[in-house]
């Protein structure tokens, strides 16, 4: 059975760190076709010599239709038959500038998800990452430059002292340097335990070196130049960068508070009273429109989704009972205005919700000031929310204004601030509303993938509908328009062991 080479490193990390929990781990990245996929470069590049000379060779390529390595583009222009006179002078153009500052700044782009792996190990606890290219030296600056560029928007910032590079000029001596760059970072203190390179005859160069063993070999199978038979045995490949194989819900960092969004049903309450690891939920609540002394569970208002014959709604007395017997905290998102204040808190304070028990949502228009500061006076110390995505354009914008309309909301008693997770410039949006110190919650999040990347923005906290099979969470989703996650059950078929 193939092993998954994301899976194998959590394996090997952990493994690692019971092994040696007082010793500097790191895991070494090569750049180009490891964590830059250079298809791009290529396009870039070859598109550039057109703009230059007025010709159109290169209209249509797309980066994805580009199958060769970076040293190898004459193969892509023989295909693409172009006449021998034109395919030297292209090649010219290109081997000239691709590794210039402008090239490196306009054209790198990551492969997906590589930065949020690098972004996992960087959070973790007396871990690093280091880099190992086979670039010249003189691309020092440039490459930090773009690699920082890049990195900013996942939190990544790679450091000076973490680069190592080919002291010889291109493609001279480079498994060899990759030697030397693994010796290095151990000659620093560190001990390197995984490393991670497209090129097969770097992993087997850094194989030789690695007489124990004990470094985690890792083939990014992308596009590379050496042959695939030099592949040490011992390596594992892979071609995506999966969170979801890498990051245990064990290791998720405690400072992020995680919400199951929507629990406005039977099937979703049982969920999430059985899942240990999710203190709050959160649940959608709104007067009766039969008898509005009682609040009922539901997202959508009933002015606008009237009830069908066959609905039942949960009422909050049933479930703030289960809440308390079970020791959970409890989200309510207020859909009404109004009366549904006075109720809430009427039901809150009946069943004993202490302040840290309690977290309180409504948009700003529906219960307007008035509502948040009622909230504030009966639960100071509780959590009390509002989205605020129709502001996050002003906040990156015109920052003085957006800030004074966020203090004038924390005047109301809001203590916290609520981005989806579909928001432009969610990390920028993050780092501004840090800087001015406020608390965000992120919501809106599709899958466990997404809320995997959420986690490692490291908000105050993420709220999600837990539809997360993988971890065996099958949360149904709040019912929104009346639709809800279905799951399959899959017969596997088990072989009986020999009696």
């Amino acid at each position: 059975m193939a092993r998954n080479w994301m899976r194998e490193l959590a394996r090997h990390y952990e493994r690692m760190r019971q092994r040696y929990p007082g010793d500097r781990l790191m895991i070494v990245f090569d750049i180009d076709g490891t964590i830059l996929d250079m298809r791009y470069m290529i396009a870039h590049v070859l598109k550039e010599y057109d703009k230059a000379h007025g010709t159109h060779h290169f209209d249509g390529l797309q980066p994805e239709a580009i199958h060769v390595h970076e040293n190898q583009v004459h193969l892509l222009l023989d295909s693409m038959g172009l006449p021998p006179g034109v395919r030297e002078e292209v090649l010219r153009w290109y081997r000239k500038r691709r590794w210039t500052p402008v090239a490196i700044r306009h054209s790198h782009r990551p492969f997906r998800g590589v930065l949020e792996v690098i972004r996992w190990f960087q959070i973790q606890p007396n871990t690093y990452v280091g880099l190992n290219t086979g670039r010249p030296a003189y691309l020092r600056e440039e490459t930090l430059r773009s690699l920082n560029t890049l990195g900013r928007a996942h939190g990544v910032h790679f450091d000076d002292a973490l680069l190592h590079m080919n002291p010889q000029d291109w493609e001279e001596h480079v498994a060899q340097a990759k030697v030397a760059g693994i010796r290095y970072f151990q000659e620093q203190g560190y001990r390197v335990f995984a490393y991670v390179d497209n090129e097969p005859e770097n992993l087997a160069a850094v194989a030789e070196y690695d007489r124990g063993g004990e470094i985690l070999l890792l083939h990014a199978d992308t596009l590379f130049e050496s042959r695939r038979d030099r592949l040490p045995a011992r390596s594992v490949t892979g071609h995506t960068y999966e969170l979801v194989e890498l990051i245990p819900e064990r290791r998720l960092p405690r400072r992020v508070q995680f919400v199951w969004h929507g629990i406005n049903d039977h099937a979703n309450l049982r969920q999430f009273l059985a899942a240990e690891n999710v203190r709050w939920g959160e649940f959608d609540v709104q007067l009766d429109p039969e008898a509005d002394h009682r609040v009922v569970l539901r997202h959508d208002r009933v002015e606008e989704a009237p009830l069908s014959e066959e609905e039942e709604l949960l009422t909050l007395d049933y479930v703030l009972t289960r809440i308390r017997e079970r020791g959970k905290a409890v989200k309510l998102d207020l859909k009404n205005n109004g009366r549904l204040v006075d109720r809430v808190l009427e039901l809150v304070d009946r069943f004993g919700f202490r302040d840290e028990e309690l977290w309180f949502n409504a948009e700003v228009d529906l219960i307007g000031p008035e509502g948040f500061r009622k909230l504030q006076a009966a639960h100071p110390g509780a959590i009390r929310q509002c989205p605020i995505d129709h502001l996050a354009a002003t906040i990156l914008t015109d920052p003085s204004l957006a800030r004074a309309e966020l203090d004038r909301y924390r005047s109301w008693g809001i203590n916290r601030f609520s981005l989806s997770w579909f928001t432009p410039e969610l990390r920028a949006l993050l780092n501004q509303m840090d800087a001015w110190g406020y608390e965000v919650n992120i919501y809106d999040i599709p899958d466990l993938e997404a809320f995997l990347r959420a986690v490692l923005l490291l908000p105050r906290s993420v709220t999600a509908d837990f539809n997360f099979p993988q971890w065996h969470y099958y949360g149904r989703g709040s019912g929104h328009k009346g639709r809800h996650y279905e799951y399959l059950v899959r017969e596997v078929n088990v072989r009986e062991e020999p009696r």
